[in-house]
């Protein structure tokens, strides 16, 4: 099934709302991977948290326990 023009839109905003959020954090992915994996019992590594940034296609369960492992307890969809 091809992704829709919209769908790209999407995945391009929540990729780049992801990054920003982390870069505040200032935490690289190695120490992300081990937030998720020791924190939240996911297991990602640098290079699998750096594929599903570049991809901009990540499930909401990453989205939600990587803001939760950077401290963020709140979305502001404005900036999405």
């Amino acid at each position: 099934m091809a992704i829709t023009d919209q769908e790209q839109e999407w995945a391009h905003r929540a990729r780049r709302y992801l990054r920003a959020e982390i870069k505040r954090a200032e935490i690289g992915y190695a120490e992300l991977a081990r937030r998720l994996r020791e924190d939240h019992g996911l297991q990602e590594t640098e290079a699998s948290i750096a594929n599903k940034l570049s991809r901009g296609t990540f499930a909401a369960t990453f989205f939600l326990a990587t803001m939760k492992a950077i401290g963020r307890q709140s979305v502001n969809l404005e900036e999405v």
